[in-house]
């Protein structure tokens, strides 16, 4: 059952319903694996956020027991979050239900509802601290792609709506099922829940050999700490000359510029999405001088931190203004 509201993330809505659907045909069970059903306080026909139109059929249409609730996020959602009524159907419906999926921003909803008071909950990296001062009730873990807590199924950025729609299938089919899900749409299978979500932003330059591809993961998330190449010669289990060499050939850059790369990708991702400061963003990418981080910055994107901020810091994927003042208490 597929919330819809004017504004939902496509890949939100679609992503997921490409893996129940794909399930449907692989599996060829009788009647079908899953029924697929899309509903809307604005139906019969729901604009998405890229301009498809979806048809939906009533909320009164999702009268009964519910197998599988799916809320997505989008750039409506923030009129969706003021919506008392639907947030009460949300309720509700949760209560029918024997798993609620939420997608990116869509975790909002749930936790507005108060589904997710006392539980452990994720949504995409630009708007956990938000979601944590909003709902403290909510212990927000910024790291994994999804998050499975009892019945509620929160997953990160839009694409890990695939993801967690495949991990579904999995726990309702098997594993042989999934991967054929996966398999026939061309994706990974599976690409672990526990896989932080910021180690997705260079996945392509992810070495084939495991000692520096595993290396590369650790470094993504520890990006505070220094990252002497001894350090990393030390995890790869080889002299910090040999380590230095093969990193290079498999990588395509020595280690120093690697890292230094994704620190600037981090500390983009954190002038966009956060109101931190530059020097405390400075010392959570790892750079021990304020200074240092500008003019390292400053070379790699050509703009002052403050400036990339004043022509970035917009809307983010969510749809959902990073702004601290609009992180306050849930609606009355």
């Amino acid at each position: 059952m597929n919330l819809l509201y004017p504004g939902a993330q496509t890949l939100d809505v679609s992503g997921p319903l490409e893996v129940f659907d794909t399930a449907n045909r692989l599996l060829a069970e009788p009647g079908g694996a899953y029924r697929l059903q899309c509903v809307s306080r604005d139906a019969p026909s729901v604009r998405t956020s890229a301009g498809l139109v979806v048809q939906a059929e009533p909320l009164e249409a999702a009268e009964g027991a519910i197998d599988t609730l799916l809320v997505p996020g989008g750039p409506g959602l923030k009129e969706a979050l003021l919506n008392p009524p639907l947030i009460a159907w949300i309720r509700g419906a949760a209560a029918r239900s024997r798993r609620v999926a939420s997608v990116c921003g869509g975790v909002f909803l749930l936790a507005e509802a108060g589904l997710l008071d006392g539980r452990r909950a994720t949504t995409h990296w630009a708007f956990c601290e938000q979601m944590a001062r909003r709902y403290p009730e909510v212990t927000v873990d910024p790291e994994p792609i999804f998050v499975w807590d009892g019945p509620y199924i929160t997953s990160a950025g839009v694409s890990t709506g695939i993801d967690m729609a495949l991990a579904l299938v999995e726990d309702d089919h098997g594993a042989a099922s999934a991967l054929e899900v996966a398999k026939f749409l061309v994706l990974y299978f599976k690409r672990p829940g526990g896989q932080t979500q910021f180690s997705m932003v260079l996945d392509a330059q992810l070495a084939e050999q495991e000692p520096i591809r595993l290396v590369q993961t650790w470094i993504q998330e520890n990006l505070h700490r220094a990252l002497p190449v001894s350090e990393l010669a030390r995890r790869a289990n080889m002299s910090p000359r040999h380590f230095a060499r093969v990193f290079r050939h498999a990588v395509g850059m020595t280690p120093g510029q690697y890292i230094r790369r994704l620190r600037i990708t981090r500390a983009r991702q954190l002038l966009e999405a956060t109101d931190l400061l530059v020097g405390q963003i400075a010392i959570r990418c790892g750079f021990t001088a304020v200074e240092t981080f500008l003019r390292a910055f400053f070379a790699v994107v050509g703009l002052t931190p403050v400036q990339y901020r004043r022509h970035f810091q917009l809307h983010a994927p969510s749809g959902l203004v990073v702004e601290p003042a609009w992180a306050e208490g849930r609606s009355a």
